[in-house]
């Protein structure tokens, strides 16, 4: 058994996922922040939110507020919630992701035919791919140039057009486990998202020498002074009520057009969520040979806190499903980042965590066991 981990008492959580923090009883932080949820008054932060709409509500016709929406769950359920609960007029936005999906495409058309104005960007592509293969070898993130993208797209065309909000979903670190220190804030700023969402790995993938600067306009986060002088907020919807992802599937499916895949999707039980890129199967690979948990583990954590499933149907499910090879897409990412297979396994074998993982015939199988 390999020394010093240990899981959450209630859920899955591994004291190895980044920032996360543990109680006397062995629950991690997003365990003691859903039971906090279920008993809080979030009367005071419904007022919040309809202060800061009331606020900046467009009176003639523009937009008055950005969603980022891929055309998943998350995304539509804060468009159609900003919309017809709160009579704002979104104007919602995407960045179109490498190496998309048919189910994705689609479901981003769904929603948009479900009655949004949008705005698609495809940042440069040569760009894209140099910032993800970077961010593949340099940071064991397949797809670090569109997170940075989903993060500088947005606040651009809010500097552009003068929109003074912009909206993203959960706040991930709160609900999933890891930095509590946006728990009681709703707006968050730039240092943040640098810090935090990007990993503090922004400045080092830009000042690689093998990119154009005059490709990388949609890369580029907006100076803070221009955030400020245009006044613009950058909140999560999860600060205002409680979050349910599952309660935001149901909506979008509803009222939005959503269609789940027909398999599971690649390294977990569920089949809604996740579908618009093939890269994410890499990403859930690499986070679990680095961490030791992988995108089973997340979403059983989420079921757990939900009330929906026990820990033991977790422990069975994620035994079945972590650490998922997706053979199905390897030649896929090898024509991407144009890569040899003995390149791209040297990148997998880098970012490995030796202590959780030995290699054996050829593939990295857990020396742990769940407890």
């Amino acid at each position: 058994m390999v020394k010093d981990i240990f899981w959450c008492s209630n859920c899955l959580n591994m004291s190895t996922r980044p920032r996360i923090t543990f109680d006397d009883r062995g629950r991690c932080n997003a365990c003691q922040w859903s039971e906090e949820k279920k008993i809080m008054d979030w009367t005071s932060r419904q007022k919040e939110l309809e202060d800061l709409l009331d606020e900046h509500r467009s009176l003639d016709g523009s937009y008055d507020c950005i969603v980022p929406a891929s055309g998943g769950k998350d995304g539509s359920y804060l468009a159609y919630q900003l919309k017809h609960k709160y009579n704002m007029n979104p104007l919602t936005v995407t960045s179109r992701p490498p190496l998309s999906l048919d189910l994705g495409n689609d479901n981003l058309n769904s929603f948009i035919d479900s009655g949004y104005d949008h705005i698609h960007v495809t940042a440069n592509k040569n760009a894209m791919q140099k910032l993800n293969k970077l961010g593949f070898i340099e940071k064991g993130f397949p797809y670090y140039g569109w997170v940075i993208s989903i993060m500088s797209i947005p606040l651009i065309i809010a500097n552009k057009f003068k929109i003074p909000l912009i909206f993203w979903g959960e706040e991930g670190e709160v609900e999933y486990g890891g930095s509590t220190e946006f728990k009681d804030k709703g707006v968050f700023d730039l240092e943040f998202t640098r810090r935090v969402y990007l990993e503090s790995g922004y400045e080092k993938i830009f000042n690689s020498n093998d990119l154009n600067k005059n490709d990388l306009y949609w890369f580029k986060l907006p100076s803070e002074d221009s955030v400020e002088s245009n006044n613009i907020k950058m909140a999560k919807w999860s600060y205002f009520e409680p979050w349910d992802s599952y309660r935001n599937y149901l909506i979008a499916k509803k009222y939005c057009g959503l269609k789940e895949s027909d398999i599971n999707n690649s390294g977990t039980f569920t089949n809604f969520a996740q579908n618009d890129q093939a890269l994410y199967s890499l990403h859930a690979y690499m986070m679990y040979l680095k961490f030791g948990f992988g995108r089973a583990t997340q979403d059983a954590g989420i079921e757990i806190r939900r009330g929906a499933m026990d820990r033991d149907q977790a422990i069975n499910l994620v035994n079945l499903y972590d650490g998922h090879y997706p053979e199905e897409f390897i030649e896929t990412y090898l024509d991407y980042y144009q890569m040899t297979l003995k390149e791209f396994n040297f990148v997998i074998d880098k970012w490995t965590n030796k202590d959780l993982f030995e290699k054996i015939n050829g593939r990295w199988k857990s020396k742990f066991n769940i407890k």
